[in-house]
């Protein structure tokens, strides 16, 4: 069974910076899309960033300039650099992707998510 995993989260003082992998297992696939999203809490799951197989990415105005999404197909894996953090990117952050190989094709796969606390 394919999975996705999230790593890199964790505690951060405000200016700060994360990077954010999301793998997926099994080396014979790559990322056709995928997505960050995250959710604080008591607030709805918001989209952060995406990336299409084009590697064409977009960004919520909220984190335009400080965060960028990368992957790399070889392993697959995807990353989101974070920057210039803030207390309001606290949130549990989650990896949403579309896999595809020679002869399948997955979609709407999500990761367990990781925690990105940012606070002095």
């Amino acid at each position: 069974q394919v999975q996705l995993v999230e790593s890199g989260g964790g505690l951060v003082q405000p200016g700060g910076s994360l990077r954010l992998s999301c793998s997926a297992s099994g080396s014979i696939f790559t990322i056709n899309f995928l997505a960050w999203y995250r959710q604080a809490p008591g607030k709805q799951r918001e989209l952060v960033a995406s990336i299409t197989r084009s590697d064409n990415t977009n960004y919520a105005d909220s984190v335009k300039g400080r965060f960028t999404l990368s992957r790399d197909n070889a392993k697959p894996t995807a990353y989101l650099q974070m920057s210039s953090l803030k207390p309001e990117d606290t949130a549990v952050y989650y990896c949403n992707a579309d896999l595809r190989s020679s002869t399948v094709y997955l979609r709407n796969l999500w990761g367990p998510g990781t925690q990105v606390t940012v606070s002095s």
